[in-house]
């Protein structure tokens, strides 16, 4: 399968060295003498892809701020404890490692879409590579804005280090998200259809659909998620999905990883058991208790039940697979940290923290559960609602559901179970907390319309208080620091 790999050019390193918050300027290697080609707009658009890929954003931290506090997961690795136990401050690594991340893919995403326009290229390239480049800054700021809240709004490069010039005041969640919302906007338009393992118009509208809900926006939700569906794409096998590695129409979006060419992905090496890990360790993400009970209760569902043995190449048995989970057996040495269960959305094979793996950012079954729930927020169960939610439910093994079927027979009974669907599709990958959250802000403005939110489950672990500060986190102490325009979260 074919992969982008970053390219060795010491022209990119300026790219590199953009930082918002290290507030580091562009470099001895300067724009106006490196965008001189379509190559070079090339190059630095595979650069600014190559921010998603770091630590800080889907290499690691951001699927643990959606998965560790959420009661999906839990883990005894201290690495993820503030996570875990809803701890966390200002300098929490995740915390200050998310935001350097964030600003990064906005960083690179500006240069491109300051530069690319004045170079003499093939006109309809250089139009799609800008919506590329809006695409990635509109991800980093919408997954920035519902990490932190308001941030600060930067839409021109970093291209100088004094602070008059770097450091800005906060912008408003609103004002973030309408930027997002417009820069996807406009990249859908500019975006093709088809864009070997990169993003295109179903992302681009995928994408958005996810904003409208945080927002609850149901109609713009519903409509961005129907233009994704009129592409008429079908769904397969659940557990043939993993590992990612741009397998069909149904991927979406999805984070590409080479191995050792490009760094690779370490998140399996933190999540799997040896030896499909490369060491033995506690692992993050590990399931909680509650949630196998909760996909337990589903019988015949396909995503959670038994679907064989996993054994290594030396054909000792690993363990066994339930499609989104594995249950470990002892490791070398017979190891404890590799027994029990494990997130098995990754399943490379020990490749020393370079797995060649891919994560998925944006999947065709997400979209149709979005469509379900903006469509049942504005109208209640409809035939057209249970056909889409239907289309998740039945690739998972479970009976489609009518109009006199228990969970359809109100708003109310049909929310819990898209909220169920959800839970139960999207487990491991990044999304729970976030929809805990976003849970929590629609019941604030419709008392009880979620039976679990993120309150719940920072009153479960904070000694019974429910605490609204923890449902955003702190900025980075590093950028309070450093500038005097913002101020911090309340609470924190």
């Amino acid at each position: 399968m074919k992969k982008f790999v970053i390219p060795a050019l010491s022209a990119l390193s300026f790219l590199a060295s953009c930082n918002f918050l290290q507030k580091e300027p562009l470099g001895s290697i300067t724009p106006e003498n490196f965008f001189q080609s379509g190559d070079d707009a090339e190059a630095a658009l595979t650069a600014t892809y190559d921010a998603l890929q770091g630590t800080g954003a889907y290499g690691q931290d951001l699927n643990v701020m959606g998965e560790m506090p959420s009661d999906n997961c839990t883990s005894t690795n201290g690495d993820v404890n503030a996570m875990d136990k809803i701890i966390w401050t200002p300098t929490t690594s995740q915390v200050g490692n998310v935001y350097t991340q964030g600003y990064q893919g906005v960083n690179r995403a500006n240069i491109v879409l300051k530069y690319v326009p004045t170079i003499t290229m093939d006109t309809a390239r250089r139009s799609q590579i800008q919506g590329e480049a809006r695409f990635i800054r509109a991800l980093s700021y919408f997954n920035l804005a519902r990490v932190y809240g308001g941030v600060p709004l930067r839409l021109t490069p970093t291209e100088s280090g004094i602070a008059a010039d770097v450091n800005l005041a906060r912008a408003t969640t609103d004002q973030v998200y309408d930027q997002v919302v417009a820069d996807l906007l406009r990249a859908a338009i500019q975006l093709p259809a088809s864009n070997t393992n990169r993003a295109t118009k179903n992302s681009a509208n995928a994408l958005l659909a996810r904003v409208q809900l945080t927002r609850r926006n149901w109609a713009a939700a519903q409509a961005a998620a129907a233009k994704v569906i009129a592409s008429n794409i079908t769904l397969g096998s659940f557990n043939a999905l993993y590992p990612a590695e741009n397998k069909g129409p149904e991927s979406l979006f999805e984070i590409q990883y080479a191995g050792s060419a490009d760094g690779g992905n370490i998140l399996p090496d933190l999540v799997l058991p040896s030896p499909l890990a490369t060491y033995s360790f506690p692992k993050f993400n590990i399931p909680t208790a509650e949630l196998i009970t909760y996909a337990d209760t589903a019988s015949g569902d396909t995503r959670w039940a038994f679907n064989g043995i996993v054994n290594a190449a030396s054909g000792k048995v690993i363990g066994r697979s339930h499609a989104s989970y594995i249950d470990g057996k002892p490791g070398v040495g017979g190891n404890s940290n590799d027994v029990g269960r494990f997130a098995y959305k990754w399943r490379s094979i020990g490749n020393n923290f370079s797995s060649t793996d891919n994560t998925y950012v944006l999947r065709y079954a997400e979209v149709l559960l979005a469509y379900a729930e903006a469509a049942n927020e504005q109208t209640g169960p409809t035939p057209d609602v249970l056909a889409k939610l239907n289309l998740v439910r039945l690739r998972a093994g479970l009976t489609a559901l009518t109009a006199t079927s228990p969970q359809a027979l109100t708003k109310q009974t049909l929310r819990n179970e898209i909220d169920r669907q959800r839970r139960l599709e999207l487990a491991f990958e990044g999304e729970r907390w976030f929809d805990l959250l976003r849970y929590a802000r629609h019941n604030q403005a419709e008392a009880g319309a979620h039976l679990i939110t993120a309150l719940d489950i920072i009153a479960q672990q904070r000694n019974g208080a429910r605490d609204v500060n923890y449902l955003v986190f702190p900025l980075p102490q590093s950028e309070i620091n450093t500038n005097p325009l913002v101020q911090q979260n309340p609470g924190y």
